[in-house]
């Protein structure tokens, strides 16, 4: 590609017979300067000690010429390159985890990039928008190794960069998650137990499960708190889950484990219990040792419980209340 985009571009426009506008343009030599920076060659890095960008991200309304830009510049682009829905992507990373799953989880994305270097140096996501908070945890490690193995991102979107974890940092401020354990957390959960216990009767809560008695000691007319091997170190599911769910208003679990191969048959109890959780849209507050973006899994489990996470966020969010 030539120096001169800005002449192209109008030269591109009137022979399709579009309008152009100033905005258009200013955006055309924001590419240039990213071409320049990131596609000349790499004798011209070596003397170029300032920062640069490898990721051009365009945002903007529906019909104000996105796409049409982007896709005018990504077809000068020589190099390598993909065209991918951001969908398609993400797809393809899992469908890539599921294949690799008995490596080591830590070396996944490490592999996916690797493979994926070998196919391009540009990826152009069109239409790019996370409405999955799993796939909003995944990106971050993930974008970062792209970076580092010096692949080039461009995007389009309806949404301002700075929006695209709205669900994670906004609408569900989870803000009834408490990490790690800790006596801080372990005081954030108490004063707020008190609050939502407040001039609420307890008393202990038998419940007949087939002619099993499980007790719950802490019950607040609905309002009810476990710890987590109360709930799943023993030999309880969905049918035991069930029946607490019909008599609690709001759950409290404390002391949520990282979890691995050896505390499986735990992690599936877990998964079942929020899975019914959910279902019936019943409120939680956690403590846990780990944040949410950080808590492991068994192998076996890594992909059911990839939908328990994001569960577990909304659940402990103000989208779900008393």
């Amino acid at each position: 590609m030539s120096k001169n985009l800005e002449e192209k571009f109008i030269s591109f426009c009137n022979s399709k017979n579009l309008e152009i506008n100033q905005n258009q343009i200013e955006t055309i030599k924001l590419l240039q300067d990213f071409h320049n920076k990131n596609f000349y060659s790499s004798i011209f890095h070596l003397f170029k000690k300032e920062n640069y960008k490898k990721g051009f991200y365009l945002h903007g309304g529906v019909g104000v010429g996105k796409t049409m830009i982007l896709d005018f510049f990504y077809d000068l682009i020589s190099a390598k390159k993909l065209r991918l829905h951001f969908n398609e992507f993400m797809l393809n990373f899992h469908d890539f985890v599921h294949e690799n799953k008995n490596k080591e989880d830590e070396n996944i994305i490490n592999l996916f990039v690797k493979d994926l270097k070998s196919k391009a140096l540009l990826i152009y996501f069109d239409e790019f928008q996370v409405t999955n908070i799993v796939d909003a945890m995944i990106l971050g490690k993930l974008f970062d190794k792209i970076f580092s193995e010096n692949i080039k991102i461009i995007v389009t979107s309806n949404i301002q960069i700075s929006d695209l974890d709205y669900r994670k940092s906004k609408e569900n401020q989870n803000d009834r998650y408490f990490s790690p354990l800790n006596q801080e957390s372990n005081f954030k959960m108490n004063k707020f137990f008190r609050i939502i216990s407040k001039d609420r009767k307890k008393t202990t809560q038998s419940l007949d499960i087939k002619g099993r008695e499980f007790l719950i000691k802490e019950f607040y007319e609905g309002v009810v708190r476990f710890t987590f091997d109360e709930l799943c170190d023993k030999n309880l599911g969905a049918e035991d889950y069930l029946e607490i769910a019909k008599v609690s208003k709001f759950i409290v679990i404390d002391k949520i484990p990282k979890f691995d191969d050896i505390n499986s048959n735990q992690q599936h109890r877990f998964i079942t219990l929020v899975d019914i959780v959910y279902d019936k849209k019943i409120p939680i507050a956690v403590t846990a040792e780990k944040n949410l973006d950080e808590l492991t899994s068994s192998k076996s489990l890594k992909e059911p419980f990839n939908r328990t996470i994001s569960r577990l966020y909304e659940l402990t969010s103000s989208k779900f209340n008393l």
